[in-house]
Parts: C-alpha cells; sequence; structure tokens
C-alpha cells in the first residue's frame, strides 16, 4: 500500500508540471538567488583579479618586498646592468609640499609596456624637477602645462623648482597625482632608495636566467615572479570581495528561511484543496505514516524540479550577463562552472522543501476516512490556533521583549569613554529572532485585529471592499503564514532606511564641522594677506559665499585666578560666524543653543567642557596672552568644534582680548553645483591668492562628496540585500493567490452568477492580494522602527534617532502595490472562467 500510494501522489504531481512549479515557487526563487550569489562572487572574484592589479602584465620579475629593506639606488643600477633585461622600472612616490597644497609625486616611465599612464597632452617628463599631472590636479592645484613652481619633498630641505610639462591619464585621479620618470623622481628628491623594481625580460632570453644573474647582483633582496605579485595583489582585492558576500550570505540567509515559510503556506492550500483524495486513500486503508510518507515525497519532488530551474536559470543568466556587458565595452569576467555549488543548492532546495513540507503533511494526514463523503474536495482551514501554539509564542513575545529589556540596560552613556557593543548586539539579535519566531506562532491571532484598522477604509468603497477584507480574514492562517514574510522584509527594509537616514544626518554634522563649505583657504599659523580675503570677496561670479575668520591656538579659561583644565598650550578659539555658513542648521547641541552665541557668550566642544569641568551657563574669564574677557558658556557641542575649534567666541571678544584684526582663513562657496562650478571656484580662489606665500587651498567638498557616496552605496547595497526577502514575498502572495483562485472557483463562479462583473472580480481578488502586503508591512513598520532605534544606540554610534517619513510611507505604498501586482495574473484567470463551469466544478 506504502508503495502505491506513493506512485499515486508522485505521478499525479509530476502530470501537473505548472501547479509544481507554481507550489515550489518561492524556492525555485530562492535556489536561483542562492546560486546567482555564488555565481556573482565569482564574477565579481575573477574581476578583480583580471583588471585590478596594480603590476602591468608584462611584468616578469618584481625585486623587493615590504618585509626587508627596499631596494637601494645603487641595486638599481645593478639590476639595469643585468644581460637580458629589457626593461627596468623602479617603483616609488613621495610626498611634495607646494606651499600649502599636497602632491603625489609618483615613478612611471610615461611610454612603454611597464607603463600605467598615458600623455594627453604636451610632453612627458625627461629631466629632475619636471613633471606630468593628472587633469584634477590641473584644476585642483591651479597649475598647468608650462607652470615652474617650488616644492619640497623626498629628502630635500629646501624648496626646489617643478616645471609641468604634461597632463597625463592615470587609472586613479584623486586631484593630486604627478607622474616622472624613475630617475627623474630619485634625483629631483634625493632618495637612496625605492619601493620595489619592476623588470621585464628581453624576449629572446628565459626568466629563471635572468632572475639567477639578479639574484646574484643584488644579493639579500626578494625576488618574485609578475605572475607572482599580480596574484597576491589580485587575492588582496578578492579577499575583501569574500568578505563583503559573508554579509550577503547573511541576508540570502533570511531569504531562504523566508522562502521556507512560503512553501510552508502554499503545500498547506494544496493539502487543503485534496482533502477528500486523502480520505479516499484513508478509506482504502492507507495510514497515516503512508500519507506523510507520500505528501513528503511529493513536496521533494517539488524541492528538486525548483531547485533544477532555479539553479540553470541563475547559470543562464550568469554566463549571458557578463558576455552582454563586455559587448558594451565594461571589463566584465565570465563565472566558472561551480558544479559542487549547483548540486549542493538543488540537495539544500530538496531538504528545505522536504522540512517545510512536514507540518502541512503531518496536519493532512490526520484527516478521517469520513471525509471522503463529502461534496467537495477542498476543506475549510483552521481560523484559530491551539493552546499550546498560543503558550510557546507567548513564551516567545515574553523572551524577545526580555532580550530587548536588556539591551536597553547596556547602552551606552552620553559621556561613557569606553563601550564594547558585542554583547548588546547578541542581545538584540536574539530578541529580533525571539520576535519573529513569536509572530510566526501568533501571526493567526493578530490578522484580525490589524485587518479591522487597516481594512476599515476598503470597507467604506462597498460590496466590494467588504469582500475583499472578508476573503481574507476568513483564512487567517493563510493570511498569517504571507503577511509574515512580508512583515520580515519590511522589518529589514525600514531597519536599513531608518538606520541610513540617522547615519546620513550624523555624516552631515560631521561634515558641517570639518568640510562647513565647498573650500578653504589657510596661512599655515600666519595670517592672510588683506588682499585675498578682498579679492575672493569680489569673485561673486564663482563663489557664493566668502566667510573670513581669525584662529587662536593658546587661548585659555580661568576662575579668578585659577587656570581651567589640563592643556598647557591652551585651547584652539575662533570667531567663525557660524550664522553665514548654510551647514550650521546641520549641527547638534549637547547643550544650550547656538543661537544665543554672542558678545560675552561663548561655545564650547565637548572635549574643552570636560576638561575644563564647564556647563551651560556657568562664567568664566577667557584669557589670550595678558588680557582676559569675562564670558558665559551658552551652548556646548557632543563633540568637535567647527574646523577643530575649543571654543566658538564672537569677533568683539577677540578684539577685546587684543588678537590681531587679520584673519588667519576664509572659508567659501562654489556658486555653482557640480565638478565644473567647483572647478570655477578653485580658480577664483587661486587667482586671489595669486602669489602669496604660505597660502593654501583645501578643497572640502571632495570630502564631503565621498562622505555621502559611502553613505549612499552602503544604504542602497543594504536595501538591495532585504530586498531579497522582499522579492520571496511578493512571490509568495503571488502563489497564494493562484492557489486560491483554484480553491474558490465555486465561489468564484456563484459571485458571477449573482451579477458580480468580471472587472469586479478581478479587482476583488488583486485588491486581496493587496491586502497581504497592508497587513505585513503595517506589522514590519511596528517592528522595524523600534528595532531600527535601538540598533543604532547599539552600535554605539552619536546619530540622532530619526524615523524619514516620506521613505517610509513610500516602503509601504511600493510593497502594497507590489503584493497586488503579484495577484493580477490569478485574479484575470479567475474572471475568465464561466460560472455554468465555475459552479458545476469539483475544485
Amino acid at each position: 500500500m506504502r508503495a502505491t500510494v506513493l506512485r499515486t501522489q508522485t505521478t499525479a504531481a509530476a502530470r501537473r508540471p505548472g501547479r509544481l512549479i507554481l507550489t515550489g515557487l518561492a524556492i525555485l526563487v530562492a535556489s536561483f538567488v542562492v546560486f546567482g550569489t555564488v555565481l556573482v562572487q565569482q564574477i565579481t572574484e575573477r574581476t578583480v583579479r583580471d583588471n585590478l592589479s596594480a603590476t602591468p602584465a608584462v611584468t616578469d620579475l618584481v625585486i623587493g618586498s615590504t618585509d626587508v629593506p627596499p631596494p637601494t639606488v645603487e641595486d638599481l643600477r645593478q639590476i639595469r646592468a643585468v644581460p637580458g633585461v629589457a626593461d627596468v622600472v623602479a617603483r616609488v612616490a613621495t610626498g611634495v609640499s607646494i606651499g600649502e597644497d599636497y602632491l603625489n609625486l609618483q615613478a612611471d616611465p610615461g611610454t612603454g609596456p611597464l607603463s600605467t599612464v598615458r600623455l594627453i597632452e604636451g610632453s612627458y617628463p625627461d629631466q629632475p624637477g619636471e613633471i606630468a599631472i593628472t587633469p584634477r590636479t590641473a584644476e585642483r592645484l591651479g597649475l598647468s602645462v608650462g607652470t615652474t613652481t617650488r616644492a619640497v619633498g623626498g629628502e630635500l630641505t629646501a624648496p626646489a623648482p617643478l616645471t609641468v610639462t604634461g597632463l597625463v591619464d592615470a587609472a586613479a585621479d584623486a586631484g593630486y597625482d604627478a607622474y616622472a620618470p624613475d630617475g627623474a623622481v630619485i634625483a629631483w628628491a634625493r632618495l637612496t632608495a625605492v619601493e620595489r623594481v619592476d623588470v621585464r625580460v628581453a624576449p629572446d632570453t628565459a626568466t629563471e636566467v635572468v632572475r639567477q644573474r639578479v639574484t646574484a647582483a643584488v644579493a639579500g633582496q626578494p625576488i618574485r615572479s609578475g605572475a607572482e605579485v599580480r596574484e597576491s595583489e589580485a587575492n588582496a582585492a578578492a579577499e575583501q570581495v569574500g568578505k563583503l558576500f559573508l554579509l550577503v550570505g547573511v541576508f540570502v540567509s533570511i531569504a531562504v528561511v523566508a522562502a521556507a515559510l512560503v512553501v510552508t503556506s502554499t503545500f498547506r492550500i494544496v493539502f487543503a484543496q485534496r482533502m477528500r483524495q486523502l480520505a479516499l486513500l484513508r478509506a482504502v486503508g492507507a495510514g497515516r505514516g503512508t500519507l506523510v510518507a507520500a505528501l513528503t515525497a511529493e513536496g521533494a519532488l517539488t524541492g528538486l524540479v525548483a531547485g533544477v530551474v532555479g539553479v540553470a536559470s541563475a547559470l543562464t543568466l550568469g554566463y549571458a550577463l557578463p558576455a552582454v556587458l563586455r559587448g558594451t565595452g565594461h571589463a566584465v569576467s565570465s563565472p566558472g562552472l561551480p558544479l559542487a555549488a549547483a548540486v549542493a543548492v538543488v540537495i539544500g532546495a530538496v531538504v528545505v522543501t522536504v522540512l517545510a513540507v512536514l507540518a502541512p503533511a503531518l496536519s493532512a494526514a490526520r484527516v478521517s476516512p469520513l471525509e471522503a463523503l463529502r461534496t467537495s474536495s477542498t476543506t475549510a482551514g483552521r481560523r484559530g490556533i491551539g493552546v499550546l501554539r498560543l503558550v510557546f509564542g507567548l513564551l516567545l513575545a515574553v523572551g524577545a521583549v526580555l532580550a530587548a529589556v536588556a539591551t536597553i540596560s547596556l547602552l551606552p552613556d552620553p559621556d561613557q569613554s569606553t563601550y564594547d557593543p558585542t554583547m548588546p548586539l547578541l542581545l538584540l539579535v536574539a530578541s529580533g529572532a525571539l520576535a519573529f519566531c513569536a509572530l510566526v506562532a501568533l501571526g493567526p491571532l493578530l490578522v484580525r485585529p490589524v485587518l479591522a484598522v487597516v481594512g476599515w477604509p476598503l470597507r467604506q468603497f462597498g460590496p466590494l471592499g467588504r469582500m475583499s477584507v472578508g476573503g481574507i480574514g476568513g483564512a487567517p492562517r493563510r493570511a498569517a503564514a504571507v503577511s509574515v514574510v512580508v512583515a520580515l522584509g519590511v522589518t529589514l527594509i525600514s531597519g536599513v532606511v531608518i538606520g541610513g537616514a540617522s547615519l546620513q544626518i550624523l555624516a552631515d554634522r560631521e561634515m558641517a564641522l570639518s568640510a562647513p563649505t565647498d573650500f578653504e583657504v589657510t596661512s599655515n599659523g600666519g595670517t592672510l594677506p588683506p588682499a585675498v580675503v578682498t579679492r575672493a570677496e569680489a569673485a561673486t561670479g564663482a563663489l557664493a559665499r566668502v566667510v573670513p575668520y581669525r584662529m587662536v591656538g593658546d587661548a585659555t579659561l580661568l576662575r579668578g585666578a585659577d587656570r581651567l583644565g589640563h592643556v598647557e598650550s591652551g585651547y584652539p578659539t575662533s570667531d567663525l560666524d557660524l550664522a553665514a555658513l548654510p551647514t550650521t542648521a546641520d549641527l547638534d547641541v549637547a547643550q544650550g543653543t547656538l543661537a544665543d552665541r554672542g558678545p560675552g557668550r561663548i561655545v564650547l566642544n565637548s572635549w574643552v567642557a570636560r576638561d575644563a569641568d564647564l556647563r551651560v551657563g556657568d562664567t568664566v574669564a577667557l584669557a589670550v596672552a595678558t588680557s582676559r574677557v569675562d564670558v558665559r558658556v551658552v551652548a556646548i557641542l557632543p563633540g568637535d568644534g567647527p574646523l577643530h575649534a575649543g571654543i566658538l567666541a564672537d569677533p568683539a571678544d577677540l578684539d577685546r582680548l587684543d588678537v590681531s584684526a587679520a584673519y588667519t582663513g576664509l572659508l567659501a562657496d562654489a556658486a555653482a553645483t557640480g565638478e565644473d562650478g567647483r572647478t570655477a571656484g578653485v580658480r577664483a580662489l587661486r587667482q586671489a591668492i595669486g602669489g602669496s606665500d604660505g597660502v593654501g587651498l583645501t578643497v572640502l567638498a571632495d570630502e564631503r562628496d565621498r562622505n555621502d557616496a559611502l553613505v549612499r552605496t552602503l544604504v542602497w547595497i543594504a536595501v538591495g540585500l532585504v530586498g531579497l526577502t522582499v522579492l520571496i514575498a511578493v512571490v509568495g502572495v503571488g502563489s497564494t493567490t493562484a492557489l486560491s483562485v483554484v480553491e474558490r472557483v465555486r465561489e468564484s463562479g456563484l459571485l458571477r452568477a449573482i451579477g458580480l462583473s468580471r472587472t469586479g472580480l478581478r479587482t476583488m481578488l488583486t485588491v486581496e492580494s493587496g491586502l497581504y502586503g497592508v497587513i505585513g508591512a503595517t506589522i514590519g513598520l511596528v517592528l522595524g522602527i523600534p528595532y531600527a532605534w535601538l540598533a543604532v544606540r547599539t552600535l554605539g554610534i552619536e546619530a540622532p534617532l530619526t524615523a524619514p517619513l516620506l521613505p517610509l510611507a513610500g516602503l509601504f505604498v511600493a510593497l502594497v502595490l507590489l503584493t497586488a501586482l503579484a495577484g493580477v495574473l490569478p485574479a484575470r484567470r479567475a474572471s475568465r472562467v464561466s460560472p455554468v463551469v465555475a459552479l458545476g466544478a469539483d475544485n
């Protein structure tokens, strides 16, 4: 009997491949995602290995290593004299100071197979004191072909002339890069050693022979092949890729769990539709164990088919996409053929599906043989949950609350100097896991209350709205199973959105302190010539605002005759006009308010306040040399002060302290946005500086752009990763709606028979599908917002707790629309069935 039942169930499933795929659609998508992740990792690592090595492909030997003293200039001469050596390039870089500006001077031949740059204007240097620079460096430092400046670098003790002879295109252009042949760099900077030496062997000479000759010439220096060095460089980059994909694996695992939950719900629906058939098998002698084995085998077959299709689809796309990208000019490598990973994914799909089908199979096997006497093959699903499940769910919920309370008790205090987030993070993860498990257990009880609230607007739209809400409320276990997966995805995404918003605000505050404007002009400890400030203020076409300031480094705080704090040299004090800066609104205060700053009132950063033991409202004396003025503390910043100032004072107070009226620096913003506006601002400030000695220009906006790009990239990567769970949830909604349409074919026919139009039926079923998203998104936001806030605090990040309402509302609407769209095709199918056919169907 066992073999007969097993053969009957698996044969019936195999004869309906469409139903088989629909039942295992979530597993198919999960298999696609898992194996696709394996292929993407291979593509990324191979692309990194093939394209991101800094060593030219023609390099045969590399002499030198960071583990031993570097090759000397004498070693370089010895290597060049070795027979069989075709080309030799010394790789060395030295920092160069041009006034207040920095230049990274690197050795490169400029031409030939060992060159890493390409000349695009002028001529490449061939003498000491000549350099070629990148286009962005020319813009940032105000240099052009033919310009001669004086600089200090390497072993030089006095400025020496540097002449720009050309512009080059390099792999990276940071805005401070210069190149020259190794001989020119060594001679100008008076270097005695280089970082390493790259060698290209002559075509008619064996590499091993040359290696032995070089070893004899420079004994003690490690010699590696070019292939070894490129492999080492690629491995270093690929290692970072591997670490990234470890994080990706965590989110993929969450998606697999979501797929298992969806498949469990799907099999419950499928088995409920076949209760009469299962009861007949029981009536003819099949035992419960036999039915469980047969239904489990059906699940295994479903997992096998879904896994194979998912892996095959991922493999097809994994090979096609790099080929398409290469056709558009992108250097993207193809993956390998990871057969072991493919087999593992397919086996994993079978195992996950079997585990997911066990609970529905055990439940379905308890069907009574008397159910065979029913006229319908479908039985109504249970609406409630058992006592054991209720108790278990409540215990999980209590555990989640206790873990959250324990996490809160371990959060750092505002003034706490040391904090280890390991234990709070573990407790937070445990709380979240327990909360999700509690949601799975208690979900059917939560559906009706949540539906009563979110479904109220729909009920006001008449019979269609009421029937849509009733269709969900009539099967709370099914609604809970699908909505819980949606809730998991929304919880994760809302956490990422809130965490990203908090980090962005924190980054804006940090930038308001260290990079409050696009540009800063400084005087290297001296004062700016008045003409520099005047010319900068006159450049209204290129600069939107110019804010000069004074900075003194030896201000002290006194109470009576006693000096406060423990700093011998005093605190850096500035009269920077915060009101003139657009980024002031991004600043945060720990105590007081910045608006109270004025004559006789100062603002302290947190370190000065702690060191001097001062609070808002305290009155002290601010002193410079022998002058002093009484001031009151009106605000304390939570961290550093703008431009690293410890004290912000009013200009009138610095005048009363006999501080020179000459400015020590100025801040400015570009009048136009984008790279063109920034370049125009740099040119205007270069013209304002003219030939002033000791005056330098720093482009602060570059740092701000890098910081903003990093935060945005991290947020989008995280959203993409947690979006995998949402994808599984949407697939679950679609498959659930499709199977529900089959289960309710008589109900659909009856509604059509009493006058409901096809459009009305389609609308009702589509709205039902969307309601899964409404319920899941509501629960997800309720859980996600507090957990996101708690995660920000647990990480020890001094970021504000914020809830970006517009992105969260967009997330809610997007999830509802996606789940509604998932039900469009099943709804169209249901509306096309004739009422006569539907009323005569036996589901």
